[in-house]
């Protein structure tokens, strides 16, 4: 059965250290500057077709990749740079993709919503929605087949949630045991409806219950409120207990892409929860508060990754596009 509903809190964490403190501020820091920097490029027209920015849910990813271990595997849908920066790949072959150039990550071929790292475990992000639940599934099966401990986050949104192959994959995802974590970053709005009026559920975690998947609900704006919940979660599925569902309740403070005006929520709503909720700000408070940092300290790690967002979107400035030719290669696969 699935586990009551234990939304973690930091206050729960009082022996965090300062260092973890400071990585976490800077790797969301890092992804907030470089999605800024992307929706830039993105006005100039330098990164085409669809482009879905992850600002306001760095606390997500971040809290989840610290309790992840070397071989661990995780795939996501198309909202996915924040991913790829978490889980440690370069910004300068990310942008370098966004911008559609031959250094990027799937040399310019995947833009945006397409690119992968067979290095670091990064199994790509999804442009159809859902898709990635039952390939979340199928690297977990490899994993327990091959016996050797590995733990696939599974990430996806309050819209994706509500199609068929989620649950499919549920059910055979504890039938056969799988060390899958099931992440549903509800962010509030599926597009752009509003999870209130798309679902009858009071929350998308419980419906594990009817495949006897345990999960809970966590604080999304709290990074180590998820780091918590992660830490169980990666617990549970190591310990060979089958799959987990963290229904992580984050929010995006742009529209579903670049080309949404996002006019079916306020300006007020937004700017609320940017005012007290800020998951960046909150780490930010507990640093300054705790006497781990000063105003001075933070200012120099943000200048750094100021400069190191500038660096990633020079070089992909600077990239050439892909040959032609390349139509044809990454095509077919020796077997």
């Amino acid at each position: 059965m699935a586990a009551r509903n234990t939304t973690t809190k930091s206050a729960a964490k009082p022996g965090v250290s300062a260092e973890d403190l400071l990585k976490h501020y800077h790797d969301m820091l890092l992804i907030r500057r470089f999605e800024e920097k992307a929706g830039q490029l993105y006005g100039m027209g330098l990164i085409g077709g669809f482009c879905h920015l992850y600002i306001g849910q760095e606390a997500v990813v971040v809290g989840l990749e610290a309790t992840a271990g070397e071989g661990d595997k995780r795939v996501t849908s198309y909202r996915d740079h924040g991913h790829m920066l978490a889980c440690g790949m370069d910004p300068k072959g990310v942008m370098a993709e966004l911008t559609g150039r031959e250094g990027g990550y799937s040399k310019g071929k995947g833009g945006s919503m397409h690119m992968f790292s067979k290095r670091k475990h990064f199994y790509g992000g999804h442009g159809i929605v859902g898709a990635q639940v039952p390939i979340g599934a199928g690297l977990a099966f490899a994993d327990k087949y091959l016996g050797n401990d590995r733990v696939t986050f599974t990430y996806f949104g309050d819209g994706a949630a509500n199609q068929g192959q989620v649950y499919e994959t549920y059910n055979m995802a504890e039938l056969w045991m799988l060390p899958v974590i099931f992440v549903i970053e509800n962010n509030q709005y599926a597009m752009g409806t509003s999870t209130r009026r798309s679902t009858m559920s009071p929350s998308y975690w419980e419906r594990g219950a009817a495949y006897g998947i345990p999960g809970e609900e966590v604080d999304g704006m709290d990074v180590l409120a998820v780091k918590g919940a992660g830490e169980k979660a990666v617990a549970h599925c190591r310990a060979g207990k089958g799959p987990y569902i963290l229904e992580i309740k984050t929010y995006r403070y742009r529209g579903h892409s670049m080309s949404d005006p996002a006019k079916y929520r306020t300006r007020e709503e937004v700017q609320k929860v940017r005012e007290e909720r800020d998951a960046i700000q909150h780490v930010r408070e507990l640093l300054l508060t705790g006497q781990h940092a000063g105003e001075d300290d933070l200012k120099a790690i943000d200048k750094k990754i100021k400069e190191i967002v500038n660096e990633a979107a020079e070089f992909s400035k600077a990239s050439p596009e892909p040959e032609a030719s390349e139509l044809w290669s990454d095509i077919w696969a020796s077997a």
